[in-house]
Order: structure tokens, then sequence, then C-alpha cells
């Protein structure tokens, strides 16, 4: 048996890393190893290179990522024993050896007389160094599809990663600073693993409330920062959601846009049990960021209190006192104008608008009068209709 082949055995035996094999490249890789042929060879590097060109940098990558038994048991900080450190080490060092095979040796080992695609190998990365390192540090950076990945969604009940998710900066931001540095703060405190408030981010539109969180979710990520977007009607989901990142060493901030309710919304318990901390959904590594129009989230009507029900009161109070759940209430109001003139003076200098500053503010405020009224939305829409229409 070649020496290949022996390596394609020794693999179809992980038991930490058994998961890879069900990725394309890797399973094309025993297949080229296995058979030493060009056609599989050829096949390996074609999945290869719609990753990368450097087989030791993806085969890394690859077991960085991977949610195992190990990863999972250390991510909880519980320790593990003697055979599983043993199985790590030695699935390491085979996985290692294996990433770092040359094309030339493929070459050699097929002996096909024609051309043969290329490939990379980093002969001077130890795996087991690395992996050390990510472990020690596996609360900054998580494992399986949250180490890839930053910012997700619910669908089907599953927490879906978002491939290209909003990339805006808080240094993007202008305005409402005192707002935004509460909300930051609170961030901080979940970071640090300190007793952190759910926050209600209220007031009107275009001021500045999801893209807040958002930009706190981007600066934050390097830290173990995780943000969970979540519709109002997936709000069932929640306890699940939970139960499934609560034992995760990340922190996460479960993100619910433009809250609100009706008088008989069903959704509505299902807030309610997170924001009392009912025991099955509390969790220290968690906290709930939502933004809405209204102070108190329920839409209420004239009449709804004027209905049949005897304990009327009892019923509107409970719906209005949601909101004062939420530990943390920040609003956002429009601006005043020289509030929003600041704000266009900000995103002016960003985007390196050429326009002397009495003009831009003349043209803003008409463009505000437009639109409406003033906001950091109507200000950023001002902006770039002007450098769109630059010369």
């Amino acid at each position: 048996m070649s020496d290949f082949k022996k390596l394609a055995l020794s693999a179809r035996t992980l038991v930490i890393f058994k998961s890879l094999k069900e990725r394309t490249v890797f399973s094309k890789l025993l297949m080229a190893l296995e058979y030493e042929s060009a056609e599989c060879y050829c096949d390996f590097v074609a999945a290869l290179y719609m990753h990368s060109d450097n087989l030791t940098e993806y085969m890394l990558k690859l077991i960085l990522e991977n949610e195992n038994i190990f990863m999972l048991t250390r991510g909880q900080g519980k320790k593990t024993g003697f055979f599983l450190d043993e199985c790590l080490a030695n699935e390491l060092a085979l996985l290692e050896e294996i990433a770092k095979i040359p094309s030339a040796e493929f070459e050699r080992k097929i002996g096909f007389d024609g051309f043969l695609p290329h490939y990379a190998t980093s002969p001077g990365i130890d795996f087991s160094q690395v992996y050390a390192q990510r472990i020690y540090a596996i609360s900054q950076y998580g494992y399986g599809i949250y180490s890839e990945y930053h910012v997700f969604m619910v669908k089907e009940g599953a927490i879906t990663p978002v491939k290209n998710p909003d990339p805006i900066k808080l240094s993007q931001l202008s305005g409402y600073e005192a707002q935004r540095q509460q909300v930051i703060d609170n961030t901080i405190a979940l970071l640090r693993g300190r007793p952190a408030n759910n926050v209600l981010l209220y007031g009107d539109c275009g001021t500045g409330k999801s893209s807040t969180v958002k930009a706190i979710a981007n600066e934050y990520r390097s830290k173990g920062l995780r943000l969970i977007e979540l519709k109002k009607r997936q709000l069932h989901e929640l306890p699940s959601i939970t139960e499934t990142v609560c034992k995760n060493p990340l922190k996460f901030i479960i993100f619910i846009d433009d809250l609100s309710f009706t008088e008989d919304d069903d959704d509505f318990a299902a807030l309610k049990a997170i924001l009392e901390g009912s025991v099955a959904a509390a969790a220290d590594n968690l906290v709930i960021y939502a933004t809405s129009n209204r102070r108190h989230l329920v839409r209420e009507t004239f009449s709804a209190r004027e209905g049949d029900e005897i304990h009327l009161k009892d019923t509107m109070q409970e719906f209005l006192s949601l909101s004062d759940r939420f530990g943390l209430s920040i609003s956002f109001q429009k601006p005043d104008k020289l509030t929003y003139l600041k704000v266009v003076d900000s995103l002016a200098e960003h985007y390196r608008l050429k326009m002397p500053k009495e003009q831009l503010h003349i043209e803003a405020e008409a463009f505000a009068i437009r639109r409406g009224g003033r906001s950091p939305r109507t200000a950023k829409q001002f902006i770039e209709y002007l450098k769109g229409n630059e010369d």
C-alpha cells in the first residue's frame, strides 16, 4: 500500500474531525490520495480553486471552523480528558501532513505526461499550535458558523448566516452620540461578562436606531459579539434560539427591528417571557436590542379602550408596561436644525464633497422640506444625491 493510500485510509477513520469528510474539497482530496489518478486529482484541485489556491491555509480554515466534540466541550468551559486530547493531537498531525502534500508529489505519484494544475502549500504552519491558540481565545472567535460569520437571521427555525451584512460603521454615524454611547456601554458590559440590559431604541423614523445596532455588531465582532436578527413574526422562536446559543462562549444580540404589537398579538407573550427572564429563556451571554417607532410598543385604539372586558384597565396596563421590561429605553427623536446640519457636515466630510458649507446648508434644508422633515436618513440621502451628481 502506497503512502498516499495509507493517508487516505487514516483520514477515513477520523473521530473528532469526522465531519470534514462531508466537505467537498476534503472528500475529493481523499479520492485523489486513494486512487492516484489524474482525473481524481483534477477534480480535487478544481474544488480547491473555488476557495483558495493554498491547500494548507484552506485546510487550516476548515479545521478552525469545525464544530466538533472537543471544540464544544472547551467552548462550554469544561475540561477534556486524556483520551480526547490524545485523539485531537493525532488527528491534527494527520491533517497537517495531508494539508502539506505539494502538488509536485501528486504529479510524481500519478505519472501523467500531460499538464496537471498546481496549488501552493505553507510548510511553516503548525496546526497544533494554531489550534491551541484558537481554543485559548474561543470566547473571541467562537466555532462553526459563528467563527466565520458575525450576523445571522432565522430561516425555517434554523440560525442562518448573513453572508453580506450591512457594513455600516460607528464612525459613519453622526449625531445622537449620547444615546449611542449608552448602547455601546451596555454592549461592552455584555462582552466583559457583566450584567447587561435588554435595550429598547424608540423614536422617529430615520434617526439611526437600526444603524446603531448594526454598527455596534460590526465594531465588536472581533471581540466575540454576534448578532441574530429576528422578525416580529418569529418571536415564538426565541426560546429555542436562546437554548441553542446559551452555552456558546460568544456573546449574542437578538435584534428585533421595527417592533410593535396589536392588542390580540400572539407574539406578545413570547417576548414578555424572555424580558421577564423565564427559566427557559435565561442566558448570561445574550441580550435583546429592539427598535420601535412607539414608546409603548402596542398600537392602542379608542375602540380597544371601550371594549367589553371586565378588567380592561389591567389588560391595557399589561400591554403598555411591556416597554418598561426593557432595562434600558433610549429615545431617538427627530433632530433640530442644528443637529441635522451637524449630521450633514459630517457626511459631507466623509464623502469629500466640494460644495461650500453655506450653500450646502441651504440645499440640505430645502431637501429636508421636500422630504417631509429632518432626520439622519434624510441627511444621508441628500449627501448621496449630491455625490452622485457631482462632476
